[in-house]
């Protein structure tokens, strides 16, 4: 399970409004992740027919607002 904190695309800044999430990709502290909320939340392998209402679904490698990168995993 992880916490997460939704935030900002630009400033990558926390909100502070949390979810708490299935990890279904082996995200790590401080990654950047995607999440999938309600019945999509158990279409993962680690999920499937449980009573999961949130869940990790990818790791952001990058994130682009109006074709400038305010985020890079890999720079």
């Amino acid at each position: 399970m992880l916490l997460l904190d939704k935030i900002d695309p630009v400033t990558l800044s926390g909100k502070n409004d949390f979810v708490v999430a299935v990890d279904a990709v082996g995200a790590g502290i401080g990654e950047l992740v995607f999440y999938a909320s309600g019945s999509s939340a158990r279409f993962t392998r680690q999920t499937e027919g449980l009573p999961a209402d949130s869940a990790v679904v990818a790791i952001v490698d990058a994130i682009e607002v109006d074709g400038a990168f305010t985020f890079r995993k890999f720079q």
